[in-house]
């Protein structure tokens, strides 16, 4: 088992191995049953392009949300389907002549969410580089980087 699937699966001991306090509290969090944390609906990749390109925008239509995402119908539509039923994400079908047609936007409990979740991985963030060391620059014989 790596590091990694430790700190994923919440194995203690890994955990409280790192050297920084507000890094294990920032870690914990992603594993911790009970501890506000990561919102799972949201992290997963897909969701996470939903939301965020919806927060940009007032609204997208399926085809447009799906051309950004570069999406097949099918997984738009599952990953759409879950956000919609958190109230993460409001879906409004119409007709435009004979072509049925959706529009998507952010619910208000949606941008919440997603302000949660970003303000969670910033912490995580500024806590993991606070105790990371540059890198050094690695030069060639020319003297410029790599």
């Amino acid at each position: 088992m790596t590091m990694s699937d430790r700190i994923i699966t919440g194995a203690a001991s890994e955990i409280d191995a790192l050297p920084r306090p507000e890094l294990r509290r920032a870690i914990r969090t992603l594993v911790a049953p009970g501890e506000p944390g990561i919102d799972k609906l949201i992290h997963e990749r897909t969701r996470l392009a939903i939301m965020s390109s919806l927060a940009a925008v007032e609204s997208l239509s399926f085809a447009d949300l799906k051309t950004l995402l570069q999406a097949s119908d099918g997984n738009l539509s599952v990953h759409a389907r879950k956000l919609e039923h958190a109230d993460y994400v409001d879906a409004t079908k119409y007709f435009d002549g004979r072509t049925p047609k959706t529009r998507f936007r952010l619910t208000p409990g949606g941008r919440e969410a997603l302000a949660s979740y970003l303000d969670h991985m910033e912490r995580i963030i500024v806590a993991a580089r606070a105790h990371t060391a540059p890198t050094p620059d690695r030069s060639d014989s020319t003297g410029r980087g790599a």
